[in-house]
């Protein structure tokens, strides 16, 4: 249900309604491509690990929401005011004109409220509450999609559409499922009553700090390249726009990550929790996220002047050779969403930390490094060579924490799946000559491979999640 609501909803708000957006303000585009990023730097001071912890210890121990509710609403519109202080702030030491300024005013406004959304959340899904998380996780961009649709294509308030509208109707629709998801939690918590409990306060901030470190560090190495494009380069709103064209497909595919991650860390906590075995999850898991990401990353990097030629109107070859870098990103982060989300629910945010701050340096001197010879694509390496790292080493921590027993059968599946999708884009570019009959055949037989091969083990997958016995 996830999935299918998902796929319904938010392919409809990044191809329909962002990608118009940004085709009717090409070059601006980048301005505010680079604001969001901006605004996206402090979130941490929105959350400080809070949605994280609260998702795991919900799962662990439902009783405690009525508890925990009261005080942690109260300490989240304590840390968005510390949030706006830092973010108005550095906004403007790095000096932003006053445009610019404006617009970043509404996007951290946005910020704020997809934050307290996604703690509301974090409660629901911590009560496993699956469906009713499914549902809300689109609320927003269906809420979204109704209010861009009437500013973009109806006449119905005789303006001219601007950039700034497009803010305004983020934070209309952001607003309104706060309200929506709120009444839900306060329903679900019972008894509530709002203060400011100091000793609750130390409490939560001592227990969340760790993953607040966490977010903190991965928001910049995911975040950066788009800031440092435009304050690098004398170019540097046109290469922010050129590698927002090529990062929106990348961002809405690693979207289906960011919901297992959501149902995964409850699932894998609970399962620690009571000591049960995660293999299984952790396979179906992959099977579900990895290779689906492999198909596409592969398809992506075979056709990207094809695939950016279809969205795009202008610097297409440009965002192409940015983009094939940008779709092998995507390979690596589906793994990274699974163990990444399992040593998150093990607690093992020592080590998790330790690779995020490596991770964040690395990515911080080769965007240094890169960007003034090969702009955008050189933020595009940057991006790839940082999450090889971190998904390698996270492969690492994990098998020696879990002790998962090496399946080489699997392995060796995987390995000639990999050399049969590869051979099959050249034989498709070679011999298929329309782009959606070459799409349509690639994925029909990377399907059929991978249930051919194992790599997808229909019957394994069926017995678990009719069953749901990892």
């Amino acid at each position: 249900m996830l999935l299918v609501l998902n796929f319904l909803i938010k392919p409809f708000w990044i191809f329909g309604i962002d990608l118009e957006v940004h085709n009717l303000f090409v070059e601006s585009y980048g301005t505010y491509f680079a604001l969001f990023g901006f605004s996206m730097l402090f979130n941490i001071c929105l959350d400080f690990g809070i949605t994280t912890f609260n998702s795991r210890n919900i799962a662990q121990n439902h009783q405690q929401l009525t508890k925990y509710f009261s005080g942690i609403v109260v300490f989240k519109l304590l840390l968005a005011m510390l949030y706006f202080l830092i973010s108005m702030g550095v906004g403007l030491l790095v000096g932003f004109n006053a445009e610019e300024f404006y617009m970043l005013f509404f996007l951290s406004i946005n910020q704020f409220l997809i934050s307290f959304i996604q703690y509301l959340r974090s409660n629901v899904a911590g009560l496993q509450l699956f469906t009713l998380d499914s549902l809300l996780s689109v609320l927003d961009k269906f809420l979204m999609i109704i209010f861009c649709s009437i500013l973009l294509w109806s006449n119905l308030f005789k303006i001219k559409f601007e950039l700034i509208h497009f803010v305004y109707a983020q934070t209309a629709a952001y607003g309104l499922t706060v309200f929506i998801v709120f009444l839900i939690v306060a329903a679900k918590s019972g008894q509530y009553r709002f203060n400011i409990n100091k000793s609750f306060l130390l409490l939560i901030l001592k227990q969340t700090y760790p993953y607040a470190l966490l977010v903190l560090m991965m928001t910049f190495y995911y975040r950066l390249d788009g800031i440092m494009l435009k304050q690098m380069l004398p170019d540097g709103e046109l290469q922010a726009s050129i590698y927002a064209q090529a990062y929106r497909l990348m961002d809405a595919s690693t979207q289906v990550g960011v919901l297992f991650a959501a149902l995964l860390l409850p699932m894998f906590a609970n399962m620690i929790k009571n000591n049960k075995k995660v293999d299984e999850l952790v396979r179906l898991s992959f099977s579900l996220l990895f290779v689906p990401a492999l198909v596409i990353a592969f398809f992506s990097y075979s056709f990207s002047q094809e695939i950016m030629a279809i969205l795009y109107h202008a610097n297409i070859a440009a965002a192409a050779s940015v983009f094939k870098i940008l779709m092998l990103c995507f390979a690596a982060i589906g793994i990274t969403y699974i163990l990444g989300t399992l040593l998150t629910a093990n607690g093992s945010l020592k080590v998790l930390n330790m690779m995020a701050l490596s991770g964040m340096i690395l990515n911080f001197v080769l965007n240094i490094i890169l960007i003034p010879t090969f702009k955008a694509e050189g933020s595009a390496y940057a991006s790839l060579a940082t999450q090889v790292l971190i998904v390698l080493a996270q492969i690492l921590v994990a098998y020696r924490v879990f002790k998962f027993n090496i399946n080489w059968k699997f392995l060796a599946s995987l390995g000639v799946y990999i050399i049969a999708i590869y051979m099959l884009t050249l034989g498709v570019k070679i011999y298929v000559s329309e782009f959606y009959l070459q799409f349509i055949l690639f994925i029909l037989v990377s399907a059929i491979l991978a249930v051919l091969l194992r790599v997808i083990n229909l019957k394994k997958m069926y017995h678990i999640l009719i069953n749901r016995e990892f």
